[in-house]
């Protein structure tokens, strides 16, 4: 918010306002009278109190500041203060009822506008000037255009008075974002670059914020907007109406309010494609908007572009220090496993790490506590994509010769110390393909394939969920490739090991093309190997026949088991 707009909210200035807007009154009053000229001591008398009113402002006032957001003409601005007249001063009200000869309904017209105030012009009403276009006045037409009735918006009626609120008609579709007191480095780094780009701009261009952190992407566009003293509001593009009249009367009220509040918007498409009003809501925008979402939506609009994803796992770890404050001590270890296994946005790990704390310095198992806890983060959204399995079995369960339950020990080993290898020693820095760990149990029914995923998810400590293929794969174009994102993007966050029985449903050989069926089957497959080699968790694929497999998953798997009968 700027300085001007904060102190529009002091008692000082709501009451030198108020008196601003008397004086404003009785010079109308006078006008009205017809006799302004016959007492010219009263009418001095009447310029010297508004003189006066406007040298005690500490800023600028209501009423000046809609002259100036919107290129109001001085008629316009008149016309504007004789309506809300009519609604607040009892005696502007009967003097515009006497002028229109009916005493029982006081109103201004065009007409009488014309006839009383300074610089008076036709073009006021069009609908393309400020007062129609922005929707400041109503015009009741049915006596015509010069005798119709004018009527202030209660929402403009109230902010002249001093009193600024959100239009109630947006207030069910948007909600104030503040600036985050905690962010990662490399989101402070986003908003650096983000406002450096803003310098010079004469246009404000929509910035597009597109990663897998969506809290992180709100926290940047709140940040930049408090950098540059205004707010921000937030908008879901699944709220935005698909009529265009509908969409150009929000695009309207929108703008108005981000005048009236000095706020900037922010539109999340989050996990949902955005929809095709977008485009066109956007074109009809002015001032600061953000977009934030997985992927770049089309828009024809001038834009700049930042990836914002949930903070790596070095990052993780400094921000879980910060929540976690001095009750991080008491952690032997975890914390490095934690911030490996589990992505979280600054935001979450700011909100729980605050009520962990003290839970640490109490409890006598604190490192299971923190697990734990982490674990219990990443489950909603992934309970409702898959089956969740409880792990009970060991290593003293499985029956396995030597060379298999060794290969079983090394994939607990890798996920273990990934934070090492792939943080401290520098691997991850080389890209980030590749990150995951990925294996394929082979063997016929009843061999312990499944058990042995229970086995490395008891090991790890981690939540094993089998993929129900009934609630991925879909019949629909598009819809499979959607299903198996929200997958690998809920069981990266909540470290989750994904296990894939009878892969080769999923993961079968592509087929030579010959209809539209085999297209998109093969762009399934296709997908498929994209997301295993990008998936930066343990994914255990199992089957009965394992030539049955694309050649290209076999050779991006890490480890293949062969479980003997």
């Amino acid at each position: 918010m700027r300085a001007d707009a904060q102190v529009m909210l002091t008692p000082n200035w709501s009451e030198a306002n108020q008196n601003l807007l008397v004086a404003e009154f009785a010079r109308l009053k006078r006008r009205l009278s017809g006799n302004e000229g016959a007492d010219s001591n009263e009418t001095d008398a009447v310029m010297r109190k508004l003189e006066q009113a406007r040298i005690a402002m500490p800023s600028i006032a209501a009423i000046d500041h809609l002259m100036a957001a919107f290129n109001l003409s001085s008629f316009e601005r008149d016309v504007l203060l004789l309506c809300a007249g009519v609604e607040m001063d009892a005696a502007i009200a009967e003097r515009c009822a006497t002028a229109h000869g009916d005493t029982r309904r006081a109103h201004v017209s065009l007409g009488l506008a014309l006839a009383t105030l300074d610089d008076p012009h036709w073009s006021a009403l069009a609908p393309v000037r400020p007062l129609r276009r922005w929707r400041l006045l109503e015009v009741d037409e049915s006596a015509g255009l010069a005798q119709g009735r004018l009527r202030i918006d209660e929402r403009v009626l109230h902010y002249l008075a001093g009193v600024n609120y959100l239009d109630p008609r947006l207030q069910t579709l948007l909600r104030v974002r503040t600036a985050p007191h905690v962010m990662a480095q490399t989101h402070r780094d986003v908003c650096t670059q983000l406002l450096k780009s803003l310098e010079g701009l004469d246009r404000s261009p929509v910035i597009l914020l597109v990663g897998d952190d969506y809290a992180g992407q709100a926290d940047i566009a709140a940040q930049c907007a408090a950098a540059l003293g205004i707010s921000l509001h937030v908008m879901r593009a699944e709220d935005l109406p698909q009529n265009s009249a509908e969409l150009d009367a929000l695009a309207v009220l929108w703008q108005r309010e981000a005048a009236l509040l000095n706020t900037s918007l922010l539109i999340a498409c989050d996990d949902e494609a955005a929809p095709k009003s977008l485009t066109r809501f956007l074109d009809r925008l002015g001032g600061l908007v953000f977009v934030t979402g997985r992927e770049t939506p089309k828009i024809e609009r001038a834009m700049l572009r930042f990836s914002v994803n949930k903070p790596a796992a070095i990052e993780q770890k400094l921000l879980w220090q910060q929540a976690l404050g001095a009750s991080v001590t008491r952690l032997n270890g975890s914390l490095d496993a934690a911030a490996s296994q589990f992505r979280f946005s600054a935001q979450t790990i700011q909100s729980h790490g605050a009520a962990l704390g003290p839970a640490l310095t109490v409890s006598d198992t604190p490192d299971a506590l923190m697990w734990s806890t982490c674990r219990g983060l990443g489950r909603p959204k992934l309970d409702e994509l898959a089956q969740r399995i409880e792990a009970q079995a060991d290593w003293h369960d499985l029956i396995l010769p030597s060379a298999q339950a060794n290969t079983l020990r090394q994939i607990a080993a890798h996920v273990k110390r990934r934070l090492k290898v792939y943080q401290e020693w520098g691997f991850a820095d080389k890209g980030l393909r590749g990150l995951g760990i990925s294996a394929l149990f082979a063997g016929e029914s009843g061999t312990g394939k499944t058990m042995a995923a229970e086995v490395l998810a008891h090991e790890l400590h981690l939540d094993l969920y089998r993929i129900d293929l009934s609630a991925v794969v879909s019949k629909y174009i598009g819809e499979t490739e959607k299903n198996l994102r929200r997958l690998f993007d809920s069981a990266e966050d909540s470290g989750a090991i994904l296990l894939f029985d009878e892969a080769d449903a999923l993961f079968g050989k592509r087929s030579e093309v010959k209809d539209s069926h085999d297209r998109y089957a093969n762009i399934e497959v296709s997908y498929l190997l994209q997301r295993m080699e990008a998936y930066r968790g343990l994914a255990i694929l199992t089957t009965n026949i394992k030539t049955a497999l694309d050649s290209a998953f076999q050779r991006r798997l890490r480890f293949v088991v062969q479980f003997p009968f």
